[in-house]
């Protein structure tokens, strides 16, 4: 196993955008040979699964607030927050290392963060629903993969000392929760902080993950380990692909399953994300979410707009009711009509 570098002309990267997007690229792209190991901190985000409704997973109001990335994974699982106090592990496969390496097999890549963990002074480690890391029964990392060809791509989270109460006001509870796609399972969480050894427990996220490195490769200094560095040319080639799809909002907010298109709108009253489906004449599925509205208020305008006829006479209908106006503002009722027609201006 080596190590990957995934710092920039010497700079730590925490844009969390773009850190989603880097095994994307030595996955797809890149496709070094052998058993890769990256780890990164991120700035406030929730990164959701590729086969969540971002609008039954998030806190648009908090987003804004405070200024929280939204990220859409490759990979499939459940909703997250991460902050500055929170490490991301990512094994990058390629071919057969032939170290035991499966797809599939979350045990394996888990191994060693535990094994790093508990000589770090971490008791009562273990997994549970095949790819939760737990301390004492309680969830400090969620796991999940992705495949392409003889690549892949498993990782997940490792909460230091995670500030738990924005993770639960970023995400949704399951009760506010509209009904689409994939849901999260929320699960008691824990941060790992309290359970390791004196020395480890005031340390800068930095200088944990560098306490950490140095025990999942069992050297004094991280000098030691294999690493490799991204070049330029990785650089060049990672820029291209987050202005091709990782740091847009079509796919980001927009990549919703059911859905085949998407528009945002900045409205007096926040922002709007439109998703919809125009199929035979009719509005096969609508979903208004963002900053606009509760939840419940937009899932309900949702629901009253999917099925009907894809007119601006039909849609003006359900969108000029007095309440449908309360939450939207007069002015988002025009331009909603005319994406939902067709209309808009291209």
């Amino acid at each position: 196993m080596f190590l990957i570098d995934t710092s920039r002309n010497g700079q730590v990267v925490t844009d969390a955008i773009v850190n989603q997007s880097i095994d994307n690229y030595l996955v797809n792209d890149l496709k070094l040979p052998g058993h890769g190991l990256m780890m990164y901190v991120n700035q406030p985000a929730v990164i959701v699964g590729i086969n969540q409704t971002v609008g039954a997973e998030v806190d648009f109001h908090y987003l804004e607030q405070h200024h929280v990335q939204l990220v859409r994974r490759t990979s499939g699982g459940g909703a997250v927050y991460h902050d500055e106090r929170n490490l991301i592990f990512e094994h990058i496969i390629n071919g057969d290392p032939q170290d035991g390496s499966k797809f599939g097999d979350y045990t394996v890549f888990a191994e060693p963060v535990l094994r790093a963990l508990k000589a770090m002074g971490v008791a009562d480690l273990g997994i549970s629903n095949k790819s939760a890391l737990t301390v004492a029964g309680k969830k400090f990392s969620g796991m999940t993969m992705f495949k392409n060809g003889d690549g892949y791509a498993a990782g997940g989270t490792i909460m230091y000392d995670l500030n738990v109460d924005a993770a639960h006001a970023a995400l949704l509870p399951a009760s506010e929760r509209p009904h689409r796609g994939v849901d999260s399972n929320r699960v008691p969480i824990t941060n790992l902080r309290q359970y390791l050894a004196p020395e480890y427990q005031n340390l800068d996220i930095q200088a944990f993950k560098e306490a950490l490195l140095c025990h999942i490769f069992e050297v004094d200094r991280l000098d030691q380990i294999e690493t490799y560095h991204l070049t330029d040319h990785d650089w060049a080639v990672i820029d291209q692909r987050l202005a091709e799809k990782y740091n847009t909002d079509a796919w980001n907010y927009g990549a919703n399953p059911g859905f085949r298109a998407y528009e945002k709108l900045t409205v007096a009253k926040g922002q709007l994300h439109v998703n919809f489906t125009r199929h035979a004449g009719k509005l096969r599925a609508a979903l208004l979410f963002g900053s606009v509205g509760t939840p419940a208020e937009l899932h309900a305008i949702s629901e009253q707009l999917t099925g009907i006829a894809a007119t601006s006479t039909a849609i003006a209908a359900v969108l000029q009711q007095p309440d449908v106006v309360a939450v939207l503002g007069e002015d988002a009722i025009a331009p909603v009509t005319a994406i939902l027609a067709g209309e808009a201006q291209q």
